[in-house]
C-alpha cells in the first residue's frame, strides 16, 4: 500500500498538471460516470492529501476524494489521452495532459461537511502544516497497545504503513511492542522528528530511503535497493548496527521487523 508521500506526490503532480484550469472527467470504466459528471468540466481549485487520502477540489463544495488502497494508482502523460486501457475508473484530462486512476479503495465526490468528517477522523500527517503532534501523544501515552500498531492506526497518526512503522522504531531505538502509555514524551518528540525527516526525504526524492551514508553497503552515491532500509524485508539479516539477527512478526496483519539488539524490550 502507497505510505503517506507518495499520496502527497500525487496530489502534487494532478495540482501542478490541472491546477486553475478547466478538466474534463470521465470514468472510462464506467464505475465512477454518476461522480465525474458532477466534476466534468469544472475548474480545479486545488489539491491536498492528510494521510493516505487525496482530495481534488473542483468548486462548489464538489470535492474528489480518493483512497488508492493496495491497488490503486495514478498514471500521467502529455498531450491528449491514448484509448483507455484496463479498468480505468477516472481520466482528467486538461491543457496539461491527462492523468488516469486505476484501483482505488475509494473514489467519491464529497461536499464540504463529508471533507471536514474526513479530516477529523484522521490523525495529524507529519507532511501537513497543521499537524500537531500532542494531538497523536494524547492518545499514545493513555494507550496498553503497541507503539508498533498505534503507529499503524490511521487516526492516530495519519500517513504512516509498514515501512516508515518498523524503519523510524530502528532509527529512534523503540521496540515495537513497546505499549503506547510507556513512550516518554522525549521518545515521542524524537519519534515524531524523525518522521518528519524520512517523510520528507520520501517527497522529495519519490522514494523511500532510511539509511544512513555510513550504515550502507557503498557510501557513496545512489543507495542500491538492497541499502535502502534497515530492517524491513531484513528478516534474518545482520543489524546494519550491531550484527544482531533482524527479528520478523506480523502486527496488525502487517510485516514488522525490528533489531532485538538496538531496539530492547
Amino acid at each position: 500500500m502507497p505510505e503517506g508521500h507518495t499520496v502527497h506526490r500525487d496530489a502534487r503532480r494532478v495540482r501542478e498538471r490541472f491546477g486553475g484550469r478547466e478538466v474534463r472527467v470521465s470514468s472510462p470504466q464506467g464505475r465512477f460516470a454518476d461522480g465525474a459528471a458532477l466534476l466534468d468540466g469544472r475548474r480545479l481549485e486545488g489539491t491536498e492529501a492528510h494521510g493516505k487520502h487525496l482530495l481534488a477540489d473542483f468548486g462548489a463544495g464538489r470535492v474528489l476524494h480518493v483512497h488508492l488502497g493496495l491497488y490503486g494508482a495514478w498514471t500521467v502523460g502529455d498531450g491528449q489521452a491514448p484509448p483507455p486501457r484496463g479498468a480505468v475508473r477516472v481520466r482528467l484530462q486538461g491543457e496539461g495532459g491527462w492523468s488516469d486512476l486505476r484501483g482505488p479503495t475509494a473514489c467519491e465526490v464529497l461536499d464540504p461537511a463529508g471533507v471536514a468528517a474526513l479530516h477529523a477522523r484522521l490523525g495529524p500527517d507529519p507532511l501537513r502544516a497543521d499537524a500537531d503532534p500532542e494531538r497523536a501523544y494524547e492518545r499514545i501515552s493513555r494507550s496498553r497497545t503497541s507503539i508498533g500498531a498505534l503507529l499503524m492506526q490511521q487516526d492516530v497518526v495519519a500517513g504512516v504503513g509498514a515501512i516508515y512503522r518498523a524503519e523510524v522504531l530502528f532509527r529512534t531505538g523503540v521496540n515495537p511492542y513497546r505499549p503506547g502509555r510507556e513512550v516518554s514524551p522525549a521518545d515521542w518528540r524524537a519519534l515524531w522528528a524523525d518522521l518528519l525527516v524520512l517523510l520528507r526525504a520520501g517527497l522529495r526524492a519519490g522514494r523511500i530511503v532510511t539509511t544512513r551514508p555510513e550504515h550502507r553497503t557503498r557510501p557513496r552515491g545512489r543507495p542500491t535497493v538492497d541499502d535502502v532500509f534497515y530492517v524491513y524485508r531484513r528478516a534474518g539479516l545482520p543489524c546494519r548496527v550491531c550484527g544482531t539477527p533482524v527479528a520478523y512478526a506480523q502486527m496488525v496483519s502487517r510485516h514488522l521487523a525490528w533489531c532485538p539488539t538496538c531496539q530492547p524490550r
